[in-house]
């Protein structure tokens, strides 16, 4: 079985979630919100909160918040319908979820100064990683460990990592492309849909790819 240049060192991930300033109250303070918040405030609100709406009706914070607090269905489904997977950087995503809301808003004027039921808070994390006492040298190692990771450090290797790696990858591509040598399976397991599907599923269907190459 092909050795590793390095190994996969596998960590356990925490967030320290901060509020930002701004915040909006209006669909038109949203817009303005989306335009003048950190890059990370963009990730948290979409990347990171997949982990806790992959149960929800939309996956982003922001289409939740104008479904629930707007009343603006519509207009959320535009937003949900966002592929993150064709953005490749945070800037192209905060315009297009920027355009997204003014063409509504274009659109329907009325909706600009409607009040929200509740504000939104513009929020960023703060990641704290802990190295795991795993490694991985090889396929076999690293769908095992895979295997036993919990969903927020699955969460940290396959998602939140697009922020570290500029959206393009996530760290078992990246490692399996860079010390095993393996582009092919690691753009394979890079395509794997984590916009749909559950953390479980994210982690089920990973181990299958990796136990299809096992032994080639």
């Amino acid at each position: 079985m092909r050795q590793a240049k390095q190994p996969f060192q596998f960590v356990a991930a925490s967030y320290l979630v901060r509020i930002c300033f701004e915040r909006a109250k209006t669909l038109a303070e949203m817009a303005r919100g989306m335009r003048t918040c950190p890059a990370t405030s963009i990730f948290y609100h979409t990347f990171q909160s997949l982990e806790s709406h992959h149960y929800a009706t939309f996956s982003s914070d922001f289409a939740q918040w104008i479904m629930a607090a707007c009343n603006e269905v519509a207009l959320a489904e535009r937003l949900a319908v966002l592929d993150l997977h064709d953005f490749l950087s945070l800037e192209e995503l905060r315009k297009a979820l920027v355009e997204t809301v003014e063409n509504h808003i274009d659109a329907n004027p009325a909706s600009a100064a409607r009040p929200a039921f509740e504000p939104f808070l513009f929020c960023e994390a703060r990641e704290v990683t802990v190295l795991l006492p795993r490694r991985a040298t090889n396929l076999a190692e690293l769908a095992e460990g895979i295997r036993h990771l919990s969903l927020q450090t699955l969460h940290h290797h396959f998602i939140n990592s697009r922020l570290r790696l500029r959206l393009d990858t996530n760290d078992f591509s990246y490692w399996i492309e860079h010390s095993l040598e393996l582009p092919e399976l690691a753009s394979r397991l890079n395509r794997i849909d984590f916009y749909q599907n559950t953390l479980e599923e994210i982690r089920e269907e990973i181990v299958n790819v990796l136990q299809s190459w096992i032994g080639q």
